[in-house]
This record gives C-alpha cells, structure tokens and sequence, in this order.
C-alpha cells in the first residue's frame, strides 16, 4: 500500500508494508506517482542502487533520493522496486523505462526527499511505514 499525503508546499509519500523492505518499495511507489501513474511505466531496463545510513530514516530519505538522482541522470521513470536492508546498507534495484513525455505525461519534477515529516516505524499493527516529504 502506498498513499500521498497532504503537505502545504511539497507533496508527502508513504509506503506502507509487512516488511520494512516493503514499505521502501512502496515508498518508491507513492514517490514515482507523484511524477506520472506508475501503471503506464513499463518496467523493461533494471537500475542497482545502493546506499547507507546511519538510520531506517536517513536510509529512506537516501533510497528515493538515489532513485530522483537515477532518474534525472539516465531520462528515466520506474515502475517495480525491489530492496534489500541489511543494517545500515540498501541495496535496491529499480525497473523502468525512458521517459515518453506522450505515454506517461509527467506532472511534476520531484527535485528531493526532505527531511520534513521523515519516519520510518513499526506501527502497532505489525505494519512498517516510511514517509517524508518531497520538494517539488
């Protein structure tokens, strides 16, 4: 499950999952939404990513940044996330295609994830959620 949620200036995302991987992947999910619907990228070319952090926090924040970087970068946009924690250490890989400006119609550029509203918890009900806020 991934959402938006209501932000005055920028857009917030959050994923949300029985895993803490999960709720990364879906985070993914809810940031590409906010640039084109998901559901017309095609998920034809896998992109690696790594990073590190000191925190699950930092760690999110740092995933979708890599993932803005790696689209800005390559002309790209992305469709199916897989991620892989361990400790400190991400590593993700990200599926897409190049940018058609006709097909996927992008709304907005995200520039970054924020820190702003940034957490990573386990909720009561077992779940994992990660979210922040992105500049748009």
């Amino acid at each position: 499950m991934w959402e938006h949620f209501h932000h005055l200036a920028d857009i917030g995302v959050r994923g949300v999952g029985s895993t803490l991987e999960e709720a990364f992947a879906e985070g993914a999910y809810a940031l590409m939404a906010v640039i084109a619907s998901p559901q017309r990228v095609r998920p034809k070319v896998p992109v690696d990513i790594a990073c590190e952090a000191e925190s699950p926090d930092l760690l999110f924040a740092d995933w979708l940044n890599e993932l803005i970087y790696e689209m800005e970068t390559r002309g790209m946009l992305f469709s199916r996330f897989k991620v892989a924690i361990r400790g400190e250490h991400l590593e993700g890989r990200a599926w897409g295609e190049a940018v058609d400006p006709d097909r996927h119609e992008p709304a907005v550029a995200v520039k970054a994830a924020t820190y702003m509203e940034l957490k990573v918890e386990r909720r009561s009900d077992g779940l994992w959620v990660a979210q922040c806020v992105v500049d748009v």
